[in-house]
């Protein structure tokens, strides 16, 4: 699956910082970023009497507002949606996802914390790392936030390179976790099939979408 790391930590401990440096140093490397925003409150994007705003109104499921420069999904939600479910909407176009926030969902993470700011969180669900600029009493690995490229190189041979031939895959809207020998039958079949249609040539990603009618 595409891979995702949340960036979580208490409020002023420097994680949007520590985000802007992660995009920079893995751009450097020549990855594709995707960053996801966790906000608190409601999100003001589409504001009363504009024309997205009356398409959601008049019963759109979903809006794009497109510019030259932006494009902008707007899509009422009855409750928040997950991670996997934000990355779905994103694509895969990307070599991974960094997330700022999401301390409880269920995707690894790397805290950033802040000794003037207050405790380290404490027990977080798949802590891979911890940003910090004072030892910790933890098994967890430990860096400064000055070593990016430390920091980028644990993203990219633990995240990143594992994942650069992957296959997803979404059965009623759920992602279904796929091991080895699958995903090897799953691939290897469908290349075989488009290959021999007019007009494939060299495959580098493939996208398809199947819906059936729901039985009686």
């Amino acid at each position: 699956m595409l891979p995702i790391v949340s960036i979580v930590g208490e409020s002023k401990s420097g994680k949007t910082t520590l985000m802007e440096k992660l995009i920079k140093e893995l751009k450097s490397r020549d990855y594709q970023i995707a960053t996801i925003k966790h906000a608190m409150g409601d999100l003001v994007l589409d504001r009363q009497g504009k024309d997205s705003w009356r398409h959601i109104q008049a019963g759109s499921e979903a809006t794009a507002v497109s510019s030259p420069g932006k494009f902008v999904l707007i899509k009422p939600v009855t409750q928040e949606l997950n991670l996997d479910e934000i990355a779905r909407l994103l694509g895969e176009d990307y070599d991974i996802i960094l997330a700022e926030g999401f301390k409880q969902g269920n995707v690894p993470k790397i805290e950033v914390h802040r000794k003037d700011v207050g405790p380290s969180l404490g027990p977080l669900k798949k802590l891979v790392a911890i940003v910090t600029d004072e030892p910790l009493e933890s098994k967890v690995r430990q860096f400064s936030s000055e070593d990016i490229s430390g920091l980028a190189d644990l993203l990219e041979r633990g995240f990143i390179k594992p994942e650069k031939e992957r296959i997803s895959v979404y059965v009623n809207n759920s992602p279904i976790p796929l091991t080895g020998f699958p995903v090897t039958i799953i691939s290897n079949v469908i290349v075989a099939m488009l290959s021999c249609l007019k007009g494939v040539e060299d495959i580098g990603n493939i996208e398809i979408f199947l819906k059936k009618e729901p039985k009686p």
